[in-house]
């Protein structure tokens, strides 16, 4: 019987696997590489690395999820090719979680306390934009995702009611503007994690919460432009 849900998180420059059991949501096992355009290499050996350290094989998948964005546009699009094709050959379920989501639910799962916060991930999107969201301790949403410009004055309606806790790539940026403010608070060393988009895809599989095969789509958030070299839009001679 397939009782395991692989995990893969691959919407930032860190490449990370789990392993949950469906029927507990206890963690098998994780493993994650921080080396820089490793996933569309090193994906799928660590996936058949920690499926063989554990002593199981494909077959034992019940499902897969993976993180469902915002974050690298081309991070997620490998993710969600390895989960696709997975979900096709085995014929199982595809789950996808928020990236942001995930990482509100990985710090308010031990923090103190987490109903006098709202949890504020922001993600770098370069200068001084970011992608956030704010959530309750539930993970109720109480912002959805949204690129957001950063000046003193961001986030001043939700800052004035409720302490806020803010982490992520992005948090860093913001803190330089609003340090001194006594309703915020800023944590360092929290990155996208496969283990929490385990632990919530355990939850949305339990609901039957899954994502069509065929069609899936991460979400970027933002559209992706692309340009033409100008040597390739130059006239032919002759």
């Amino acid at each position: 019987m397939s009782t395991l849900l692989l995990s893969l998180e691959t919407s930032s420059p860190i490449c990370s696997i789990a392993l949950h059991r469906m029927e507990t949501g206890a963690l098998v096992g994780q493993s994650e590489l921080r080396l820089e355009k490793s996933h569309s290499s090193h994906l799928s050996v660590l996936i058949n690395q920690l499926l063989e350290n554990s002593l199981h094989t494909l077959a034992d998948l019940a499902a897969v999820a993976v993180s469902d964005g915002p974050g690298s546009y081309t991070g997620l699009r490998i993710g969600a090719a390895a989960a696709k094709g997975l979900c096709y050959a085995l014929d199982i379920p595809l789950v996808a979680i928020s990236t942001l989501q995930s990482m509100a639910h990985q710090v308010a799962s031990v923090t103190a306390r987490p109903e006098q916060f709202l949890f504020c991930p922001m993600l770098d999107a370069r200068r001084m934009e970011v992608y956030a969201a704010l959530y309750q301790c539930t993970g109720a949403e109480v912002l959805a995702p949204t690129p957001l410009i950063l000046d003193a004055d961001t986030l001043a309606e939700q800052l004035a009611h409720q302490s806020l806790l803010f982490f992520g790539s992005g948090a860093a940026k913001f803190q330089a503007l609003v340090a001194e403010h006594p309703r915020a608070g800023f944590l360092t060393g929290i990155e996208p994690s496969a283990v929490a988009v385990g632990a919530l895809a355990v939850e949305a599989y339990r609901r039957q919460d899954f994502r069509s095969v065929a069609y899936y789509e991460p979400f970027y958030l933002k559209e992706v432009y692309t340009t033409t070299p100008k040597a390739a839009s130059l006239p032919k001679k002759g």
